[in-house]
């Protein structure tokens, strides 16, 4: 253990008043004038948050009681009067953001990431530093579960905790409150589930799936044991809610209670919500491997001050959201028929965003902090996602190098070569890592393909490539038609006497009429419309010619609207049934 440079202590008098009150003691900080800073984002999640906004009445003073002056340099920076002995900082932090990224304290829990609540300070970013945890009056049972290292606690998990640098300290959020918990064990490693908020969690059977997916995903990279000594699941459980965001060895989750598993439902079927829980955990717990360790060149030593640009998010993203899921399918969790639909609705998703043709995955990645982060009504027209189009992307180059080398290299193969050069050496990832040590695993060149997935906007090869892996892919309709119906070409939602439009897309019979996202039609061939807008003008023909009448604000509008073809993008895959169909779809979907 390091000398400790900054001791933080957390207290919340008053939790229903969702302050935090923090006390750092800095022991040797800089005679000339400590400088104090607060991160402006989070590992994980890239955009700018400017979390010193929720920081209120700094104050510093010496271990004597002589009050220091504290001036702001910056949004996020502030530095106290020049002084040679030991610091005493006092500050609160408004919490009320109940997400995976930020700090919330009510009367039913506390939650907080370091990086909203806890000031670095300059200089000494390198050096020891101690977390005291002080249980808040009058909140019952509340116990604490972060996967800091305990130095001295009680039974409830209130006390010291140790990190050896500050990225360290912020990487482990904390949650406290009267939780619901399970341990499991795997790969004889210790984790550990809290559920906070309202339930009726079948805490057995979630043990049970648990247990099967990290067990197979820490299989997966190739050792016996994980790259940590616990971990750490904290999900809230709310009404309408989801969120991951992964950490060192924890994860923070947010779900519907609905997502979660009851004693009372079948056992030898998932609902699709508990699947799609099961898909969060898998996803976050992945992400200890690839995000936490295999990281970015530039994430190495990140910048918290400002934006950290990478081209590689479809790697650390999109990589994760292909083995997702389909490690709950090698865990034994879901069948590969389940399996298969999930990846369906995945290229479903691909293929409904229009904005696959204006912006390539490398393009994607690079303006994730202001462009995926910071969606607005023309994100369908000119975005695509680096999570879902990464995920596609990663099946690609699975199916292409099995297919190349007659499956004797795989994806599976690359990321283990990953995690052998750069996850435990600690060297960052460049833009043509991933490329050369694909390369490295067959003779054809692989150029021209990674100029087509990576830098283009061309349709990805999925479809021939699943093929010939034995998978038939089928495109139809919504609604799982076989005929085009006609269509607006709009997404949208019942408003207050009309249909308010949310997106218009390229294109379409909307936006080829004039209509833009926010107007409110009120009447369409002469009749008030209902929730069921797009129902209905399917019940035209394509090609019919409707008047349109709308408000654009409080203006009162009309329009005619020629009905355009409603678009097959709705995917559902079939594996064949042959032998060597057979064989080739066991290869790829179990990892054989």
């Amino acid at each position: 253990m390091k000398p400790i440079a900054c001791h933080y202590t957390v207290s919340a008098n008053h939790p229903s008043n969702h302050f935090f009150q923090i006390r750092l003691i800095i022991t040797k900080p800089n005679p000339l004038g400590q400088i104090l800073w607060l991160p402006n984002w989070i590992l994980g999640s890239y955009m700018i948050r400017d979390f010193a906004r929720h920081i209120v009445s700094v104050s510093a003073q010496t271990t004597q009681g002589l009050l220091l002056d504290v001036k702001k340099l910056t949004k996020n920076q502030w530095q106290v009067e020049a002084h040679a002995g030991e610091l005493v900082i006092d500050y609160r932090v408004y919490a009320w953001d109940l997400s995976v990224r930020g700090a919330h304290l009510d009367q039913t829990h506390g939650y907080f990431n370091g990086t909203c609540l806890l000031l670095a300070a300059e200089g000494l970013e390198q050096e020891g530093h101690l977390l005291s945890l002080v249980k808040p009056m009058n909140v019952g049972d509340w116990q604490v579960a972060t996967s800091l290292e305990p130095v001295h606690i009680n039974k409830q998990g209130f006390g010291d905790y140790y990190a050896d640098d500050y990225l360290t300290l912020v990487d482990h959020p904390v949650e406290m409150a009267d939780f619901t918990s399970l341990d499991f064990r795997s790969a004889n490693t210790p984790h550990r589930l809290v559920i906070t908020g309202k339930h009726r969690t079948d805490m057995q059977r979630l043990a049970q799936d648990l247990q099967a997916i990290c067990q197979t995903v820490i299989a997966f990279w190739g050792d016996d044991v994980p790259p940590f000594k616990q971990y750490l699941f904290q999900v809230m459980a709310v009404g309408n809610g989801y969120g991951g965001l992964e950490h060192r060895s924890s994860t923070s989750l947010l779900c519907s209670r609905d997502d979660l598993p009851l004693v009372t439902e079948p056992k030898d079927k998932l609902s699709d919500k508990y699947k799609t829980f099961l898909g969060l955990c898998s996803h976050e717990y992945f992400h200890s491997w690839l995000v936490k360790r295999i990281q970015p060149d530039v994430l190495v030593t990140p910048n918290l001050h400002q934006e950290n640009y990478t081209e590689l998010l479809w790697v650390f993203e999109g990589f994760t959201s292909y083995y997702d899921d389909l490690l709950l399918l090698r865990a034994g969790v879901i069948q590969p028929a389940e399996y298969l639909e999930l990846l369906a609705q995945t290229i479903t998703r691909h293929l409904k965003t229009l904005g696959r043709h204006h912006q390539s995955v490398t393009e994607s990645s690079f303006d994730a902090w202001t462009k995926y982060y910071k969606q607005d009504e023309n994100t369908p027209n000119s975005v695509v996602s680096y999570y879902v189009k990464g995920a596609l992307v990663a099946l690609c180059i699975d199916l292409k190098l099995r297919q190349l080398s007659h499956n004797t290299a795989s994806l599976d193969h690359v990321m283990r070569l990953l995690w052998q050069q750069y996850g435990k050496t600690g060297i960052g990832v460049t833009n043509d890592t991933v490329q050369q040590l694909c390369q490295q695993c067959v003779s054809e060149d692989l150029s021209a393909f990674w100029q087509h997935c990576l830098y283009s906007t061309q349709e990805l090869p999925f479809a021939e490539l699943l093929a010939r892996q034995g998978i038939e892919l089928e495109l139809k309709y919504d609604n799982q038609k076989t005929q085009a119906s006609a269509s607006l070409g709009v997404r949208g939602q019942a408003a207050e006497g009309g249909y308010q439009l949310q997106h218009v897309y390229l294109g379409g019979a909307a936006d080829s009429a004039g209509l833009s996202a926010g107007d409110v039609i009120i009447a369409i061939d002469g009749l008030k419309v209902s929730a069921q807008c797009e129902k209905h003008i399917a019940t035209y023909a394509i090609g019919d010619t409707l008047s349109v009448h709308y408000f654009r604000r409080d203006e009162l509008m009309s329009c005619q609207v020629q009905l355009k073809a409603s678009i097959a993008d709705v995917c559902s895959l079939r594996a064949k049934s042959t032998t060597q169909d057979s064989l080739l779809q066991q290869q790829w979907l179990f990892g054989q």
